[in-house]
């Protein structure tokens, strides 16, 4: 893939590593880095050689939120060129959050708008110490997107929410991890190494397993109690297969499980 491209992807020992990766731009989101996106998501949900994906930013910034230099020149075509980005921009984050292995974010630096949703969808998320958070619409005269009006309520509560979208308060890091924004932070030195630990880690995971654990969880808000113990019970039975004899043979041979051999 050209070095220039909107997004770089690159698969080696089943991680998939998505790299937003227009650096002079801050990696602010266009169409064609949104087109991109949408594709690698595709791409890593439907290759069932990929067991974890991570998503990152190149440069100083993890993401600056959409492109609002091109917003600008649109002009009276505003509304029409946000329609067809976002549009896109959403069908890649829905693949991302709802295909069924893990998604791992490290955020290399500030994330706003977009860039804040993006950052929030990670199934776990670590943050550099120089990373900071901002929603970013109302200085702009625009609302949330990227899901951000979804997540953050359930991150953070209502509440904090309110606070964080509607007065554009910027979010240090450390209260980041405080607040439950994100995983938990590091040095900014220590960020590649973390991830590539993390992401072995779930790649070395019942990947099944955590796909319906995915699921699990973001079905818990639309589900009564009772519904939610039947999806369980469902999804207990459905996972009673070749990854739970591996994990039950490991337990009583007192070894490692391999669950990459299933």
């Amino acid at each position: 893939m050209a070095d220039d491209a909107p997004l770089l992807v690159s698969v080696a020992d089943g991680v998939a590593w998505l790299t937003l990766n227009r650096p002079q731009a801050g990696n602010a989101i266009d169409l064609p880095m949104a087109q991109a996106l949408l594709k690698a998501a595709i791409a890593c949900e439907n290759d069932a050689g990929i067991r974890c994906v991570v998503l990152t930013g190149a440069g100083r910034l993890f993401c600056a939120g959409g492109d609002v230099a091109a917003m600008r020149t649109a002009g009276d075509g505003l509304a029409a060129m946000l329609s067809e980005l976002i549009a896109t921009l959403h069908a890649a984050i829905s693949r991302l959050a709802r295909m069924p292995k893990p998604l791992l974010v490290l955020v290399n630096g500030p994330a706003a708008g977009a860039g804040f949703s993006l950052a929030m969808l990670g199934d776990v998320v670590i943050s550099g110490r120089a990373a900071h958070y901002t929603a970013a619409y109302g200085a702009i005269g625009l609302t949330a997107d990227g899901g951000l009006s979804w997540l953050l309520p359930r991150l953070v509560g209502l509440r904090k929410s309110q606070e964080i979208i509607l007065t554009n308060r910027r979010i240090a890091s450390a209260e980041a991890e405080a607040i439950g924004l994100v995983t938990r932070t590091v040095e900014d030195e220590a960020l590649a190494d973390e991830g590539e630990a993390m992401a072995r880690k779930l790649a070395d995971a019942p990947v099944a397993a955590l796909g319906a654990a995915r699921a699990l969880l973001k079905e818990s808000y639309e589900s009564g109690f009772e519904t939610q113990l039947d999806r369980e019970l469902r999804s207990m039975t459905i996972a009673a297969t070749g990854e739970a004899r591996e994990g039950l043979a490991a337990f009583f041979a007192k070894r490692a499980p391999d669950f990459r051999g299933v």
